[in-house]
């Protein structure tokens, strides 16, 4: 189910922004005319990624330096070891619709 996070226009480029869509805690991140949708919650530390930055990595938490993969979830250093859920995100004119129901980086059960 697509959901309204917010519109296009309110992100800026490389900057993460913490949002709840539908009770679930996510992170947008826009890269020019792409903007991926994470949870906003670091693997390893149980902290928030969108206090993080944004590196040629991807999004780096900025607790323990681990960098997770925009579009799928996945780290690229330790300490984390386990990826974070990424979900679907349909831009309709300015609006960013975000699906939370289920994480497009794990396969369906």
């Amino acid at each position: 189910m697509n959901t309204r996070a917010c519109a296009l226009s309110e992100l800026d480029d490389g900057k993460p922004v913490a949002l709840e869509v539908d009770d679930v805690a996510v992170v947008l991140v826009r890269r020019g005319d792409e903007v991926h949708a994470l949870r906003d919650e670091c693997s390893h530390a149980a902290v928030a990624l969108s206090e993080g930055e944004l590196s040629r990595k991807g999004l780096e938490c900025w607790l323990h330096g681990s960098c997770f993969d925009l579009r799928t979830g996945a780290p690229s250093a330790p300490p984390a070891t386990e990826p974070v859920d990424v979900y679907a995100v349909t831009i309709t004119g300015d609006d960013v619709l975000v699906d939370v129901t289920r994480a497009v980086n794990h396969p369906p059960n």
